[in-house]
Order: C-alpha cells, then structure tokens, then sequence
C-alpha cells in the first residue's frame, strides 16, 4: 500500500515508519511539508498517489494553543481540511490522529465514540474542528482519537518524572486527572492495523486501562528503580496552569477492539518502553563516536 505520512518526523511520525515499514512510504516532516499551505499539501500527494494519508502533523503544545488560539486552529483544523481536500480530489482515504481532549472529562465511565465531544480548550477545541472537517469532506477516512501519547523522539511524561525525580529529590503529581498512557510504538501498530480494513469512521485508540498523572508517575519511579522518591498529592486546581484539563478523559476501546485492533495494559507498554530507552541510552553511552 502507498502511505504519506504527514509529520513524519515527529514523536508519532517516527513511530509510524517502523510500523508500516511494509508499505511503500513517503514520511514528511514540517520542513518537506507545511500542512497550512494548500499548494504543498496538493504537490506532496499528487506526486506521491497514495492510497491513504496519515495526518499525524499537529501542534500539540497544549499551553501554547492556548496563547494562539488562532494558530491552534490554523495548524490542528484548516491544516486538516486542506489535506482532507488534497485526500478528496487525488481518490485517497485519510486517517486523522485526534485526542481525548475533543471531551470535557466530567464523566466516570471511558468515552466511547458516540459521546458528544465537548472541548474545554483551545487544543481540543482545535482538534475538534479538524474531525468535523474531515468528515464532512472524505467518506473514506478514520479519525483516531488517543491521548497521553510518549515515545522516542521528544522528551515525554516519562521522561520528565525520572529527570526532576533525579535533580529534585521529590515530585508534586495530581490525582484528579485521568486517562490512558499510551505508547506511539503500540498506537503505530494499531493505526497500520486499521487501514488495512476499509472500516471508516471514529476510533479510540490507546493502551487498555487508565490512570491519574500520580499513578503514572509512581509506575515510572518504580519501573525505574526510584521507589524512594517522595511524591506528594496535588490537584489541577491546587497545581495551576494557563488552560483547563479534562478531569476524567480515558477512552473506551470497544469498537477497534471489535476489528482486531487490540492494545495491552498501559504498565506493560511503560515497562517496554522504559527498558528500551535504557538499552539505547546504554547503548549510545558505549559508543558515543556513533553519534557525532
């Protein structure tokens, strides 16, 4: 299968082109391709003929969304119509990665596909606008909502409790938001999963289970061999910040599940990923000249 992948370069992008390695890729990172600008996005596509585009290109900076609102929607919405268009005119199917910010977290139970999102900022308010896009434009496209998404490739959740753990000594974690850790390596293979299987529409699509960013924090610090790092309770409202989190946004998995598109407990995907940065870590420490 021909596949474009946009933001290729990203924390996504790169795990994206190990799982569909099968197939005959065109991975563009921001500098091959700009998703705002029609006249690239038309280029890219008609050039390459793919037979499906995955749009992971996103601004994803949740604070800086929230200070630009204006280029949150720029980027995240009108960047998603303008491929969508791209996708419609040149007959290719288009999966669109989404995130559980798209609902406002004042539930107890896993969204499932046919809640009605209800963003409460101006991330999700943007990625949201990029859904309604795509549906209204290609009948043939999946729209993949995750979230917690860590990774190679930038620093993650992960990676930021083990350095403050090691620099600090202590860390404050809030218990009163929630949702699922998910790994791009796992979300990669799901993705590739799905467009083997002409099943349009709206997925969920993260590691099964879920937690708060406190439980998820411990897991890292006991994974990583840093039980004795005190950690105190918080919450959002007590922790502060520029915008406003869904309190309780984990996701149902029902229906990919239903296609075979199954995903292992988040502990378990924390646990490979952690050994794996390890090895690489170690790795690139015994022979440091492969990097200069």
């Amino acid at each position: 299968m021909r596949v474009v992948i946009t933001g290729g370069r990203g924390q996504l992008g790169r795990a994206l082109q190990a799982a569909l390695a099968e197939h005959d890729l065109s991975a563009l990172g921001h500098a091959e391709l700009d998703v705002t600008d029609a006249a690239q996005v038309r280029r890219a596509i008609d050039g390459f003929r793919p037979e499906v585009v995955v749009h992971a290109a996103a601004w994803t900076d949740t604070a800086g969304c929230e200070a630009d609102p204006d280029r949150a929607l720029l980027v995240n919405g009108e960047g998603t119509r303008i491929v969508a268009e791209a996708c419609a005119n040149f007959g290719a199917a288009m999966l669109y990665v989404s995130t559980n910010e798209v609902f406002d977290g004042e539930t107890a139970e896993p969204y499932r596909e046919e809640d009605k999102p209800n963003p409460i900022n101006a991330y999700g308010r943007s990625k949201l606008e990029g859904e309604r896009h795509l549906m209204s434009l290609l009948e043939r496209h999946y729209i993949v909502r995750t979230s917690w998404l860590y990774g190679p490739g930038r620093v993650s959740f992960p990676e930021k409790i083990v350095q403050a753990a090691r620099e600090q000594g202590r860390l404050r974690l809030v218990t009163d938001e929630i949702a699922s850790p998910t790994w791009t390596a796992d979300l990669a293979v799901a993705i590739d999963r799905l467009i083997r299987q002409s099943a349009w529409g709206v997925y969920h699509v993260t590691n099964h289970g879920y937690c708060s960013r406190l439980e998820w924090g411990k897991e890292v610090l006991r994974l990583s061999g840093l039980d004795s790092v005190s950690v105190e309770s918080t919450t959002l409202g007590e922790f502060g910040g520029p915008y406003r989190k869904p309190a309780f946004s984990a996701l149902s998995n029902e229906k990919a599940t239903r296609l075979g598109v199954e995903m292992r407990p988040w502990q378990e995907a924390l646990a490979d990923h952690l050994s794996r940065s390890r090895d690489e870590s170690g790795a690139a420490a015994a022979t440091p000249e492969v990097n200069r």
